[in-house]
């Protein structure tokens, strides 16, 4: 009698609208014990992709989900996938998650705030007995920080040339999927079309400073910025630093020098908000005494629109063109195989989203992404939304990283409860 009226109590809730709230402590507890692989000197997280660590951290989800009645598995492209169906329906799942893979002594919210929301609804959806029509699918999305790869390969968006990119870790793309259970023999095979996936939805940290600043508890993400990356090699003439007259010299790094302020430049010539970044560089020998024959650097454009990056960078190769003859070298560009395209998240999870916050009485507000996300990937094949939680002071990719424990129960309280209403409409792509 006594599980019935709990039944039926859970059931009215969902239908007058009444809100459920998830267990604060529990997000704490995963937390903690998700830090523990990887967490260096520094307090940073050395969790790179297809690392040790990476493997460790993935065992510990694994055991936390099977507890709860979770059909854990490893998928062909190194993505952990939970399914939670205990209605054993035959309808397409709600799918949400994450990453757990770092930058190289990064912080310890850049991805896992998503994982750990993503598991703590599974743990509320379980013990609250909250009954669902659609599965219930949580995705742990293989190396997002050295592009992306996982969504991308649910998506279709790799190819053989992407295997081969060499991560942080050493391994390539290929290696490391392996190295975490998957098989790159059958990877293709993941690919899923549009319709397999009811919607998706992320919650990630902003990574900047635009909610933390205005102390707004919630961002709805409207898209999420394209970007594009190339190797950029400067080729100049080696010789020795003493003897080469200044007006005889054919340096690389004088020329690098001038295309990191040009591309400087040319990004801020241009209305928007476009970014911009050369963000590493090496010299060739790289030693005191000889002038730099070679400097190997990248170059990174983002932007809402793909139009608006073609432009820049078709900008940036006529300026160079002027470098090349001022500085007597060669410029070459290849682009990196890690990049993704603009994103527009679904106007009905948006909405949904502004609904559940509202009825928390949580403050929110609509905005973009400045960085890409796994979201990005699965817009391509599925309504697709992202929930933000503030950064302290905007920061990410540091140990200096924060989002307080009441800000990611927040956003996980609005991820569970757009997710059961979600599960009631329809949605047609």
């Amino acid at each position: 009698m006594k599980k019935t009226l709990f039944v039926f109590v859970i059931t009215l809730n969902v239908l007058l609208g009444q809100n459920f709230e998830v267990d604060k402590s529990r997000i704490i507890d995963l937390f903690e014990n998700l830090k523990k692989f990887g967490v260096n000197e520094n307090e940073g997280n050395d969790r790179v992709a297809y690392s040790d660590f990476d493997i460790q951290a993935r065992q510990y989800i694994s055991k936390k989900l099977e507890q709860i009645n979770a059909e854990v598995y490893t998928d062909f492209a190194g993505n952990l996938i939970a399914i939670y169906n205990p209605n054993n329906s035959s309808l397409n799942p709600i799918s949400f998650g994450s990453h757990i893979d770092a930058v190289p002594n990064g912080g310890h919210y850049d991805g896992p705030v998503g994982v750990i929301s993503a598991i703590e609804v599974l743990q509320t959806a379980h013990y609250k007995k909250i009954n669902f029509s659609h599965p219930l699918e949580l995705i742990v999305f293989s190396n997002e920080e050295g592009g992306v790869f996982g969504s991308r390969a649910l998506a279709g968006k790799i190819n053989n040339e992407t295997l081969e990119v060499v991560t942080v870790s050493g391994y390539t793309n290929r290696e490391g999927v392996n190295r975490l259970g998957g098989n790159s023999n059958r990877i293709f095979e993941e690919k899923r079309k549009l319709g397999d996936i009811h919607a998706f939805l992320e919650i990630h940290i902003e990574q900047g400073n635009n909610l933390y600043s205005k102390n707004i508890d919630i961002g709805i993400v409207e898209g999420i910025v394209g970007l594009k990356w190339w190797n950029v090699k400067i080729e100049g003439y080696s010789n020795h630093a003493g003897t080469t007259p200044m007006n005889q010299r054919k340096d690389a790094m004088i020329a690098a020098a001038k295309f990191i302020l040009m591309v400087n430049e040319t990004v801020n010539s241009f209305d928007g908000t476009q970014v911009g970044t050369v963000g590493r560089i090496s010299a060739e020998p790289g030693v005191p005494n000889v002038i730099p024959g070679i400097v190997n650097l990248s170059l990174e454009l983002r932007d809402l629109s793909s139009e608006k990056i073609s432009m820049i960078y078709n900008k940036i190769l006529e300026n160079t063109g002027l470098i090349e003859k001022e500085t007597k070298t060669s410029f070459s560009f290849s682009p990196i195989d890690a990049t993704g395209d603009p994103a527009l998240m679904d106007e009905r999870l948006i909405n949904i989203i502004k609904e559940v916050s509202n009825s928390f009485k949580y403050s929110s507000r609509t905005m973009p992404s400045g960085a890409g996300h796994d979201a990005q990937n699965m817009a391509l094949i599925a309504p697709t939304a992202m929930i933000f939680t503030p950064s302290k002071d905007g920061v990410s990719h540091s140990p200096k990283e924060f989002t307080n424990f009441d800000m990611i129960k927040k956003a996980t309280d609005v991820l569970l409860n757009a997710i059961i209403r979600i599960d009631k409409i329809e949605l047609k792509n």
